[in-house]
């Protein structure tokens, strides 16, 4: 009886030694990750403007910003000699607000160039897309959609007529007077009741304001 009591002492010591040691879980590693991660929403701002309330209008204005981001980023470095009749508060504007411009400018342009269709071709086949820009000066200024079937896609549209505007603004140092700045490519510049459509339009866009416009006016004291 004592020899079989000590046989399982024996056995029975390593087991209680290991069940006094052992963790009930393996060690974590410092490396393991201790809370679920999830990417982190973006956070994007985007200008409201003229055709926002479009189906694709959202996409315009990524296309347009990613262009002013780009290719066409020294737009909103530049301060033409006319920008106060465009945009009284530009000069003082950060660069999101000078962006905000170039972006509304280009939609207040299409609503009369194409009435904001895409796939519009005008001048009996001659001028494509969103702003009508003809494939010859897309060429020309060396937009990467230089065909018909290449322009009637807005982003890329849009894309070109900022490329565009990039270089005659800066070869001329006004958004538009006369034949120059961007009225060197579009005839809605030439027209007194459109040009002033789309200047009352963007003086008028809260990115476009001055400060003295938005201030709240004080009460008279009775």
């Amino acid at each position: 009886m004592l020899r079989f009591a000590f046989l399982l002492a024996m056995i029975l010591a390593p087991l209680r030694g290991w069940a006094t040691t052992s963790p009930a879980f393996p060690p974590q590693s410092p490396l393991a990750v201790t809370e679920s991660l999830r990417p982190v929403a973006r956070s994007e701002s985007l200008p409201a403007v003229r055709w926002s309330d479009r189906a694709r209008g959202l996409l315009w204005t990524r296309a347009s910003v990613s262009a002013l981001r780009g290719h066409a980023s020294d737009l909103p470095r530049m301060v033409p000699r006319d920008i106060d009749a465009w945009c009284p508060a530009y000069r003082t504007a950060d660069k999101a607000k000078r962006e905000a411009f170039w972006v509304g400018l280009l939609s207040a342009l299409a609503k009369h160039e194409s009435t904001y269709r895409p796939k519009a071709v005008g001048g009996g086949g001659r001028w494509y897309g969103l702003l009508q820009i003809l494939p010859g000066t897309a060429r020309s200024y060396g937009c990467r959609a230089y065909s018909g079937d290449a322009l009637i896609y807005g982003p890329a549209n849009l894309s070109c007529a900022l490329r565009i505007m990039a270089h005659t603004v800066a070869r001329d140092g006004v958004v538009s007077k006369g034949m120059r700045g961007v009225a060197a490519d579009w005839g809605p510049f030439h027209n007194a009741a459109k040009r002033d459509d789309m200047m009352s339009w963007t003086r008028s866009q809260s990115f476009c304001r001055a400060l003295d416009a938005t201030r709240p006016k004080a009460r008279p004291i009775p």
